[in-house]
């Protein structure tokens, strides 16, 4: 059986994406600070999982807000399925982390076969945010397969700042000690204690020039310190609300829906004042509405203020997929 939809280019616009590099660069400071601060990541087993009906919520569409997961759709008699399983679990260790590779027997979980409108298998889907991407169907050469997820992972980073964790080296890969592959490399004493205090203090003295200046200078040697970009992410949001008449922007943003600048800076008061679901939502709103630069200026904003509030709070979770849903 001959490979189809072999590009991700008929569910995203990859266009909007050329200009998301700062979205992209925060998503592997991302990355790499999760390694260094030691949160858990994938072993080798949880690359590759089973996955039936009664899990699919949380195997599947929940885990999809953190890292993409692809869907293997396979059965126990299908000979191309018994070629490409074992690739697909391959580059899923390869890959270490950058994407969970789910397999789901279509004869014990037909539910989940008719819901996706697989045709024939094998079958390859992506869940990115909670939405479903088809990727191919059919064995399909490696290169080609190589070359989607690499879509995969790049879209995920830049449209929606999901990325997945790396797998703890080698241990993890081999299955070796389980000790072993829970260790983390211990941090160095913190280098940039006395830069990232000054900037705290800037900060909470309403210097938020200087308080930016030095989150940059940290960020400029260490790209990954989640301390420093957390708090730039705060300086900068402040720094753009300061001297802002909060009536006067929210009558401009009501009298003109179209003014997306006047709706990103309603968006950032209510994120300053509290109003977390309200911000999200309303530049989930205009990236839904709109197209081109309007609409990539609404979405990088939207992830910035992901970023302020924090990837664990479920508000963000939420408004992952709120965002998923508009841009898909």
């Amino acid at each position: 059986m001959q490979p189809r939809n072999m590009s991700m280019s008929g569910a995203v616009d990859l266009a909007a994406v050329k200009a998301a590099a700062e979205a992209k660069e925060k998503a592997e400071a991302a990355r790499a600070q999760a390694a260094r601060d030691g949160v858990p990541v994938p072993t080798a087993g949880a690359l590759v999982i089973d996955v039936d009906e009664a899990g699919f919520q949380q195997d599947v569409l929940q885990r999809s807000t953190e890292v993409p997961v692809v869907i293997d759709f396979w059965a126990e008699w299908c000979q191309p399925c018994k070629q490409l399983g074992p690739l697909l679990e391959r580059l899923a260790q390869e890959y270490a982390g950058r994407f969970v590779l789910a397999k789901i027997d279509v004869d014990a979980n037909q539910m989940l076969f008719q819901q996706f409108g697989v045709q024939s298998i094998p079958a390859v889907f992506a869940v990115v945010g909670g939405q479903a991407i088809p990727l191919f169907q059919g064995a399909a050469p490696e290169a080609q397969i190589r070359q989607v997820l690499d879509e995969l992972i790049k879209v995920a980073e830049q449209q929606f700042g999901i990325v997945g964790q790396p797998a703890a080296g080698d241990a993890a890969v081999a299955g070796g000690d389980a000790e072993g592959a829970e260790e983390v490399p211990e941090e160095p004493v913190g280098p940039y204690d006395s830069a990232l205090a000054a900037a705290g203090d800037a900060l909470d003295r309403g210097d938020l020039g200087g308080a930016v200046q030095a989150y940059r200078n940290v960020l400029s040697d260490d790209p990954g310190n989640v301390e420093a970009t957390l708090g730039l992410a705060q300086a900068e949001l402040l720094r753009r609300v300061e001297g802002l008449d909060p009536a006067a922007v929210r009558k401009e943003a009501a009298d003109d829906p179209a003014d997306v600048e006047a709706q990103i800076r309603v968006a950032d008061l209510d994120l300053v004042g509290g109003h977390v679901e309200d911000a999200f939502g309303r530049l989930v709103d205009t990236v839904a509405r709109t197209a081109g630069e309007d609409r990539q200026a609404a979405r990088v904003r939207l992830l910035e203020l992901f970023e302020v509030v924090g990837g664990d709070d479920p508000r963000v979770v939420a408004g992952r997929q709120a965002l998923a849903r508009v841009l898909f």
